[in-house]
Formats: structure tokens, sequence, C-alpha cells
């Protein structure tokens, strides 16, 4: 089974196989949120399935989100019985993709191994590398499933960490705060979506983009290990926290530290945009 990437040859030998296997399309524009149903209607993966970061990945406006922040956490609850809305099964293997460099497929990898799923992977190189490799395509839009199935909930395979945890560890040894932001965002100097520009004091930065080479695949684990290791300059990879704006590019990373060795490391979900909605949490510039 695949846990962290999968490449487009062995994603192609493992539906060819007839395994039980569920592919997501979960392409997003986070300024133009029809863009990615669009982008799906006009050509996708076939059978894929569309997961939507609105409407199936996070849970805005839910009585029962399991975080704040732009992109609140769907409850567990609810997001098993999305899935078994749509026919997956605690057997199958997931497979995730974007068009965005994992920006949003990253969040229903962390999803699933939250609930408890771990054979969930990513597409490495996403819908361009399939698409580079001569890869079927299928258009229009999504089919209904032919069956639901009963979704089981088992113990969470990451860690969530609240606001109060996060506020309670603030410069402390045991906790390494790491944004996803780019540099400008990190620093302040630009700020389009949250109400205050800044980031959480003592946080290092390291942009999403970054772990991915230039054919838009994730670098070799040695070099992504290398890079982890002078940006954290002998802090513990455990004490890693991970975040972002609202929680979603914060996951390739995340990814990137398992790839390269160093362990399951958790997620700050709320992130930026929920820190910042208290003024009397510190924030920090440049």
């Amino acid at each position: 089974m695949y846990r962290t990437l999968i490449s487009v040859s062995q994603l192609q030998s493992l539906l060819a196989s007839g395994q039980p296997t569920m592919v997501f399309d979960c392409s997003f524009e986070l300024m133009q949120p029809d863009a990615g149903d669009a982008q799906y209607r006009q050509a996708h993966i076939p059978a894929a399935v569309r997961a939507d970061l609105d409407r199936h990945l996070s849970a805005k406006g839910a009585a029962d989100a399991a975080s704040g922040g732009r992109h609140p956490l769907p409850s567990r609850k609810s997001l098993a019985a999305w899935l078994g809305s749509i026919g997956f099964n605690n057997s199958m293997q997931a497979v995730v993709y974007d068009r965005q460099g994992v920006n949003y497929c990253g969040r229903l990898w962390w999803l699933l191994k939250w609930l408890g799923h771990e054979n969930v992977a990513v597409l490495d190189g996403g819908w361009q590398a399939w698409l580079a490799s001569g890869g079927a395509t299928q258009s229009g839009p999504a089919t209904a499933p032919e069956h639901a199935s009963n979704y089981a909930l088992a113990s969470a395979h990451t860690e969530l960490v609240t606001t109060e945890n996060v506020a309670k560890q603030l410069g402390r040894p045991t906790q390494t705060l790491l944004d996803a932001r780019s540099a400008a965002r990190f620093r302040g100097e630009v700020e389009p979506l949250d109400p205050v520009a800044g980031h959480i004091p003592g946080a290092l930065n390291r942009a999403f983009s970054l772990n991915l080479a230039a054919d838009g695949q994730f670098k070799p684990a040695a070099q992504l290990r290398a890079e982890f290791d002078a940006l954290l300059a002998g802090r513990d990879p455990a004490t890693v926290v991970h975040h972002c704006g609202s929680g979603v590019s914060a996951v390739p990373n995340i990814i990137a530290m398992e790839v390269a060795g160093l362990g399951r490391t958790a997620l700050y979900a709320g992130s930026w945009s929920e820190w910042c909605s208290d003024p009397a949490r510190p924030c920090a510039q440049g």
C-alpha cells in the first residue's frame, strides 16, 4: 500500500490491478472557488471523485467544526459520513491529486490519516505529471456513486494541535512552529486574506512550494532531509507544529518531513487565521 507518495506509473499499475482504489481530484483556486469544479469538468483522471476544499474538506459555519480559522476542519464523524456516502470504505487505497502543487490535495491526505486511514498517497507531480505521461482523461461532471458504504472511524494517526496548546507552548523548546506561507506574508509585508499581517512569534518559515522540484514532484528524500535539518538547526523534529494561513498549505511540509524520514509531525489547523483573530494574542513581523 502507498502511504506518502505514489508515482504516475505506480498509480496506473494499481488501477490496472483491480485493487480497491479511489482517486480524488482536489483541485481548487483560493481566489476563484468555482475554478476547481470547472477544471474537473474539463478533464480529470477517469473515475476520479471530486473533493472540494470548501464543500467537502472544510466545515465553514458548522457547529461541530474541529478547528477554527478560514478553513475549519470538519468533524471526524461528518467526514466519515461523506466518505461513506461516496462509497469509500476502510479497505480502499486512496490517491489524492490536484493541479496546484499539492496545495489542496494534502488536506485530504491529512484528513484521512486523522480518521485512522493510513493507505492514502499523494500523486507525485499531480495532474501535470499524469498528463505528461500520456495518462487517460475523462471529461464531464462528477457522477453519483453506485453505492454507499459504512466508513468506520479508527484512532487518529495524526496529531491536531489547538490554539490553546500553541499559546501554552509559545517560546518553549518543546514546540517548534513552522509556517508554510510565502516569505512576504510571513514577514507581514503583504496579507491578502487575513485582517492582521505577520506571524506567530518565534515561528520558522518554509514556503510549502520549496518541497517541490522544477518538475512539480517532491525533491529526493535526502535533499529534503538536508533542507529541513538546516532549517531546524538542531531542534528536535518531533517538536515541529505546522501551520500556514488556514491549515491547508501546511500539509505539504508535513508530507515532505515524512518523506525525508523525520517522522509524522503535528498540524495546527486553525493556523494564522485563527491565531490573529484574537487581538490579545502576540503577533510578530519581519
